[in-house]
């Protein structure tokens, strides 16, 4: 008999245990990808969608209908997300805002971009009468630094420090560095001469400027702000962010394209034109933002979606490949990537629209900024293509794209 309920009892207490090892495993990964602050339009209820259901209920109960409801802008308040509405996952914070509007764009657009200080972009050893040596590189200075000044006197240009230290005779120079965006400090170095040019040298090449073409993501009217990219502007050779001094938005026009295929990214390629745009006022991680000196029909503004409010399924990205008329095409929205790891990487696309595959072979470089729209909202932006995929790449969030643009408004 009790071998008879142990045979009962094992099958049971295995699958028990299979059970609560799938909804911990479940419940931790959901606690990684859901973020831990969730914005709402004033009005609304924070719905999480997911292939798991996932319910927010409110930390005060007997106050949750009053919440739901009432709450006004820039009320904050705790929720408990938990899976199926049982079983605990972690807690958020929600912030109730106002419902967003913008114009999405789709055009293609110049940067030209002058960085504050000059960018280290390589260093080379200098041709000494004592043989081959690198002052800049013994002082401790690295690619990716910012040179702000040189001995208290600020440096806008590559032309400006060069003759800095072509005219040090070898004296000792004092530098203030910038260096991973936040610590600045100084470091001092004595040129030498090279033998060859007879000129004295530090051992750096330098970069006080960009410019390119991407995309125009959105303007908002009430601001005035403009934003596009959906990544920042790095220097080439370092991978670093570009600090601005200052830059412009100039009109572009797509001239020709390059096919993307597997392996091999395709590209738009384009000219500037005289029409400038505006003036840029930031260069971050999630795309520049400038404010329009022109004006912009807003009769077609549409909404900006919540992260939780994309969804796994088809949209539309608005881009320009041709005729320069920004044109709706179809793509499938593949992955959404809820946590706050990223600010860019936030959904994976896959472009399915035939004509567009067909034109470019997917997603090209050029194409950075180009809005994504679902359900009649702006939900993001193309950001990168995958190398070995081109019909595939990352977006970003338009929520994100907005937050920057709002940090700049009252610029």
């Amino acid at each position: 008999m009790k071998q008879k309920a142990k045979n009962v009892l094992r099958p049971i207490c295995l699958a028990m245990i299979i059970l609560l090892t799938v909804i911990f495993t479940l419940t931790y990964t959901l606690s990684n990808e859901l973020p831990d602050k969730f914005k709402v339009i004033e009005g609304s209820l924070l719905q999480i969608n997911r292939p798991l259901p996932v319910k927010a209920t409110y930390t005060d109960a007997a106050k949750s209908q009053k919440l739901n409801v009432n709450s006004v802008v820039g009320t904050k308040y705790s929720v408990d997300l938990k899976m199926f509405g049982l079983i605990p996952i972690k807690s958020a914070e929600v912030e109730v805002v106002d419902e967003m509007y913008v114009v999405p764009l789709g055009q293609p657009f110049g940067i030209k971009i002058f960085t504050q200080g000059v960018l280290i972009v390589g260093m080379t050893d200098v041709d000494s009468a004592n043989g081959l040596i690198n002052p800049a590189r013994n002082a401790g200075l690295r690619e990716g630094d910012i040179i702000l000044s040189v001995n208290n006197v600020k440096i806008n240009s590559n032309e400006e420090i060069a003759q800095i230290i072509e005219n040090s005779e070898g004296k000792t120079l004092t530098l203030e560095v910038q260096r991973g965006g936040n610590s600045v400090f100084n470091v001092s170095f004595t040129p030498v001469k090279s033998v060859r040019e007879g000129k004295y040298k530090a051992g750096i090449w330098v970069r006080d400027s960009s410019a390119g073409i991407g995309t125009l993501t959105f303007y908002c009217p009430s601001t005035g702000i403009a934003a596009g990219l959906g990544h920042g502007i790095c220097d080439v050779d370092t991978g670093k962010l570009l600090t601005l001094n200052s830059g412009e938005l100039v009109g572009a026009e797509i001239i020709n394209i390059i096919k993307g295929k597997n392996g091999a990214p395709g590209e738009l390629r384009g000219r500037f034109t005289d029409n400038t745009i505006g003036k840029l006022l930031l260069n971050e991680e999630t795309g520049v933002y400038g404010r329009v000196n022109k004006t912009i029909d807003s009769l077609n503004l549409i909404p900006i979606a919540m992260k939780q409010e994309v969804v796994e399924g088809a949209a539309k990205i608005l881009t320009t490949i041709d005729n320069n008329q920004p044109t709706l095409y179809d793509c499938v929205i593949e992955k959404v990537h809820f946590n706050d790891n990223s600010k860019i990487q936030n959904m994976i696309i896959k472009i399915t629209d035939r004509n567009l595959l067909e034109k470019t072979g997917g997603i090209v470089q050029g194409m950075s900024g180009s809005p994504i729209i679902q359900n009649n909202k702006l939900v993001g932006a193309v950001t990168h293509v995958f190398v070995n995929d081109s019909a595939r790449g990352y977006g970003i969030f338009a929520e994100n794209m907005y937050q920057s643009a709002k940090s700049v408004a009252g610029n």
